[in-house]
């Protein structure tokens, strides 16, 4: 799942990339919480790492979204509310339709084949009764696929703000809608409709499908 700490892409990372990787890993972990004020000092403590890097964190995290600073109380973790969840359910919407239609012309049959066996496999999974790893596989499935037709656009300023959208939707699943048991199914299902349109290599279609797809997810997430 996760990012190895101490390198990337076969390269080693960065001290202020080991402390964005480690953040994001607490976050997601619950070990930092959305609307939490934390002090640099406490993020050295978290991380296991120098003030230094911490500190050159900071700048990054604020771009990204994921925390503010509040006069007079310190760094504040960003809320997960319906603001986050329209913002970035509608960031995807504008995203991910236009690759879509960009992926359907360019994925090659075995792409596609591999694409819906992962996808099929889980349903299997499911209906078999799950196991204590399918939630988790689930999760790499659904965001294997997205990425896969996000990073067909090849542009690397599109992929690295869909991936911090991609850790917001994290969150938002975390406390909202993590994809469980009795969402799994349908959730694989919408992937298996979209998946059914680019192999009939149907720009439109797999394009509202992901429309579709992308809407039913933020509305089980304004519904909780």
């Amino acid at each position: 799942m996760g990012e190895n700490d101490q390198e990337r892409d076969g390269e080693p990372l960065k001290l202020r990339d080991k402390a964005y990787v480690s953040f994001t890993e607490r976050l997601l972990a619950r070990e930092i919480k959305p609307g939490q004020f934390v002090t640099q000092r406490e993020l050295v403590a978290m991380t296991g790492l120098p003030l230094g890097a911490i500190r050159e964190l900071i700048p990054r995290l604020e771009a990204e979204g994921l925390i503010k600073t509040v006069p007079q109380r310190g760094m504040q973790v960003a809320h997960v509310d319906l603001n986050l969840i329209r913002n970035a359910f509608q960031f995807r919407l504008f995203l991910e339709k236009e690759a879509t239609a960009l992926y359907v012309k360019t994925a090659t049959d075995e792409e596609i084949a591999e694409q819906r066996e992962r996808h099929e496999a889980i349903i299997r999974r499911a209906e078999a009764g799950g196991d204590e790893t399918l939630i988790e596989d689930a999760e790499d499935v659904d965001r294997l696929m997205h990425e896969a037709i996000i990073d067909r656009l090849d542009n690397d300023i599109v992929s690295k703000a869909f991936r911090v959208t991609w850790l917001k939707i994290r969150l938002i699943r975390q406390y909202e809608t993590r994809i469980q048991n009795h969402i799994l199914v349908p959730v694989m299902q919408d992937h298996l409709k979209i998946i059914a349109a680019i192999e009939a290599r149907d720009p439109e279609r797999a394009a509202a499908e992901m429309s579709a797809h992308i809407g039913n997810a933020r509305n089980r997430a304004m519904s909780y």
